[in-house]
């Protein structure tokens, strides 16, 4: 048996050309151009990337972006008043501060500052509390598109059993509420749970989000399964770096039914979410439909 690959980059692109032309039609319709504001603090190489991505994705599917590239020794109070600044732009929707900002400023009183309405990351406590409360809400674009890719599988999850590997605020906790939203039947573990083989091998839909490469053996998952993997970690074998995910690709998709490969799964979707995120808070703002994306 052999899994199938679940191919994000190819879901992610049908979903961009979705995004694209739900824009437009904002646009010509309404004379709307989301804007989307991405604030960056410091020389975070990583983090640079994924920026220079993300604008790049804006401005594809014909959103308007605001970057901002701040040096390292910003302080808090700067980057907050950026913030409000933003919050009070009405040509911008949707505002992204870069995470892992510089030590001395705290990611938690910055992400407060965001007006909920643009959190397009849904990392403010009330976009949080909102999704466990069942109510709409800006949710984080990790779970959206995990729960997309999900669903190119298994299009209801009626009644099923996931398993969520990661207790995070970015991936896990949220993933794990919108599974339960979609009416799985969901158990949350970390990697200080025990028999975690076990409960892995009773799940139909196996997410993971824990950073630890290659963590989930093959033999770990239950045949036919659904298996979704977050993971991004750099090894290196040989001399040479490469990136992995949190389960064994290679051991995983020899008895899972599906697999996200790594990478290629998970990521290129996130930033398409972003994407929707934005579009979404533009319609809201504008006391508009939302989008059918």
């Amino acid at each position: 048996m052999s899994a199938k690959i679940i191919d994000g980059k190819a879901i992610a692109a049908d979903l961009r050309a979705a995004v694209k032309a739900e824009t437009h039609r904002l646009i010509a319709g309404h004379g709307l151009v989301p804007g989307l504001a991405v604030v960056l603090v410091g020389d975070n190489a990583a983090s640079k990337t994924y920026v220079g991505s993300k604008s790049r994705a804006v401005v594809d599917v014909g959103m308007r972006p605001f970057d901002y590239h701040w040096p390292a020794d910003t302080t808090e109070a700067e980057l907050i008043g950026l913030v409000q600044k933003l919050n009070a732009d009405p040509a911008v929707q949707g505002i992204l501060v870069q995470l892992p900002l510089p030590p001395q400023i705290n990611p938690a009183r910055v992400t407060a500052a965001i007006s909920p309405d643009k959190d397009v990351d849904g990392f403010h406590p009330l976009n949080a509390g909102r999704l466990m409360a069942g109510l709409p809400a800006l949710v984080p674009c990790t779970p959206i598109a995990c729960i997309k890719l999900i669903k190119t599988v298994h299009p209801s999850l009626l009644g099923l059993d996931a398993l969520m590997i990661g207790r995070s605020h970015i991936v896990g906790s949220p993933l794990a509420q919108m599974l339960l939203t979609e009416n799985a039947t969901v158990t949350v573990a970390h990697t200080h749970t025990k028999h975690l083989p076990e409960l892995c091998r009773d799940a139909e839909i196996l997410c993971v989000a824990i950073g630890c490469a290659e963590f989930i053996r093959g033999d770990w998952i239950r045949p036919g399964a659904t298996v979704i993997d977050v993971g991004i970690n750099r090894v290196s074998h040989g001399g040479k770096s490469h990136i992995v995910g949190d389960v064994n690709y290679v051991e995983a998709a020899k008895v899972a039914g599906a697999i996200t490969p790594v990478p290629g799964g998970v990521g290129p979707m996130t930033i398409v979410c972003l994407l929707v995120n934005t579009l979404r808070a533009a319609c809201m703002q504008a006391g508009l439909p939302a989008p059918a994306v």
